[in-house]
């Protein structure tokens, strides 16, 4: 089978997803644009350089709507003899989208791809598409259905992590990210958002909080309690799944979650002979990819079948691993990572992660990989391996290579 290798990836900075958010005015297509148009001016495509340009992005309505990933294309300086195809696996698009592209290229569908997504939270409302598994009711029963803050209290309650356990990593996540943008980290992959003249938008991560400490979210209220337990009391429905526990204790907040954010980012894959053909050097190598379903009830413990899964499949241990991107989605989700492999803080999303910085749906899984490639170089480690947690009982995992 013909390798997959990643030869440039990049990402817009993630701007707040409200009103005052820097990156309002700037609808999904465009911000798409900006980084289609990245990748093909950094590596000097012309013409059908790639097969097909996949992108993730998860509420496909109104201006995210109608194959987003064929608009994007039109909209940009690729040719127009390249498709686009929009896919969705909720939280982890941009990453199946990464996925897609290297298996398409190993099992010989084309020479290369770009992928990646694209999520403007701010001006497209999670939940706005009206997913049956929240709003069919008959749906929802059978599945146990409860939203993603429940279940992330419910992992917390099962696995035994506390309010300051959660504070303290979200406080981490925080110093991480700061520090590596000062020591300006993402500077190889950062595209500037600029608007139709060229003047610059946005040029960082806008929604980090570098004061943040234990104090400040001590004092913050848990944001799914009354939800739980007083209307419409989705911790009954919780604990028909889990009856063995006595009650869900509810640790998390707006700031031990990952932030709305808008952003997109992108990655270029290819086999050796696009790299040749071009004039490129590879970067990594894509040595496997994995999904898996899990529980929906519980919903958010994903990344540990699904790295027990891409392990064994790649005939590797969790030793093997150097460096890991797990999305911060709930900082619940990440402690549970953690604990499951006795892996060590250190090791674990090192320049800081989605509490920090924003989780724009169907962009995060692209960004994950763009960031544990640029960490790997830049510590001169050789593995890494990325994985989300996904909406409904979902996993997806990636492990590259350096090259």
């Amino acid at each position: 089978m013909t390798d997959a290798y990643i030869y440039d990836a990049v990402r817009t900075p993630r701007g707040k997803g409200r009103k005052d958010g820097s990156l309002q005015e700037v609808t999904a297509v465009r911000l798409s644009t900006q980084v289609l148009n990245a990748l093909k001016d950094r590596n000097g495509l012309e013409g059908h350089a790639v097969e097909d340009v996949i992108w993730g992005n998860v509420t496909q309505v109104g201006e995210q709507g109608g194959c987003l990933a064929r608009t994007a294309v039109l909209a940009s300086d690729l040719d127009q003899a390249i498709p686009g195809l929009a896919i969705n696996r909720f939280c982890a698009s941009g990453m199946e989208a990464v996925n897609l592209a290297a298996n398409q290229v190993k099992g010989g569908a084309g020479d290369a791809y770009i992928a990646g997504g694209v999520e403007m939270m701010g001006r497209v409302p999670m939940g706005s598409d009206g997913a049956a598994i929240a709003v069919d009711p008959s749906i929802a029963m059978e599945t146990y259905f409860v939203p993603q803050g429940i279940s992330a209290d419910l992992i917390a309650t099962e696995y035994g992590f506390t309010r300051d356990d959660a504070d303290a990593l979200a406080v981490e996540s925080q110093r991480r990210a700061k520090a590596a943008w000062d020591d300006r980290r993402f500077d190889k992959s950062i595209v500037t958002v600029r608007d139709v003249n060229g003047l610059a938008i946005l040029d960082h991560d806008e929604f980090i909080r570098p004061g943040t400490d234990m104090q400040g979210l001590g004092a913050l209220k848990p944001s799914f309690k009354d939800m739980g337990e007083v209307m419409p009391g989705f911790d009954k429905v919780a604990l028909m799944k889990y009856p063995h526990l006595e009650r869900i204790n509810h640790i998390h907040h707006a700031g031990n979650s990952s932030g709305i954010v808008d952003g997109s980012a992108g990655i270029l894959i290819g086999n050796k002979e696009f790299g040749e053909k071009w004039g490129l050097k590879p970067r990594a190598r894509i040595k496997a990819t994995a999904k898996i379903g899990t529980d929906p009830t519980i919903m958010l413990t994903g990344p540990v079948p699904v790295t027990q899964k891409i392990l064994a499949d790649s005939g590797m241990a969790i030793s093997d691993i150097d460096l890991f991107e797990v999305n911060e989605a709930f900082a619940s989700v990440v402690l549970r990572f953690m604990q499951a492999f006795d892996v060590d803080a250190d090791r674990v999303n090192v320049n800081g992660g989605s509490i920090a910085m924003g989780h724009p749906l169907g962009a995060t899984g692209a960004i994950i990989i763009g960031t544990l490639l640029d960490e790997l170089e830049r510590s001169g480690k050789g593995t890494g391996l990325a994985t989300l947690c996904i909406a409904s009982g979902m996993g997806a995992a990636t492990i590259i290579e350096r090259v």
